[in-house]
C-alpha cells in the first residue's frame, strides 16, 4: 500500500513540478526572443510584425531538445528511487 501511495503523490508531485518547469523555461524563451526583436528593431513600433516573430520562435522552441528534455523532471527522480530501492534491498 506505501508502494501505490508513493507513486500517486510521486506523479502528482513530478507533473506539479514539470508544469512549473515548463512555465518558466516558455517564459524565458519567449523574453529572449522578444529582446532579440528589439536589438533587431530598435525603433520599430510594428506590433504584429514583433507577434509573429516570437510565435514562430516558440514554434520552433517545441520542436527544440531543450523543450523535451524537461521530460527529464519524471525521469531521473524514478531512477534514482528504484536505484536506492535496488541498492539498499540487494546489499
Amino acid at each position: 500500500m506505501a508502494l501505490i501511495r508513493l507513486i500517486f503523490f510521486g506523479f502528482i508531485g513530478l507533473t506539479i513540478v514539470y508544469f512549473l518547469v515548463s512555465i518558466y523555461s516558455r517564459s524565458v524563451r519567449r523574453e529572449k526572443l522578444e529582446k532579440a526583436w528589439a536589438e533587431e528593431h530598435p525603433e520599430s513600433d510594428n506590433v504584429p510584425a514583433r507577434d509573429a516573430y516570437v510565435a514562430e520562435g516558440m514554434e520552433q522552441y517545441e520542436k527544440s531538445l531543450r523543450h523535451k528534455l524537461i521530460l527529464l523532471v519524471y525521469v531521473v527522480p524514478v531512477a534514482l528511487v528504484i536505484g536506492i530501492h535496488i541498492v539498499t534491498t540487494y546489499t
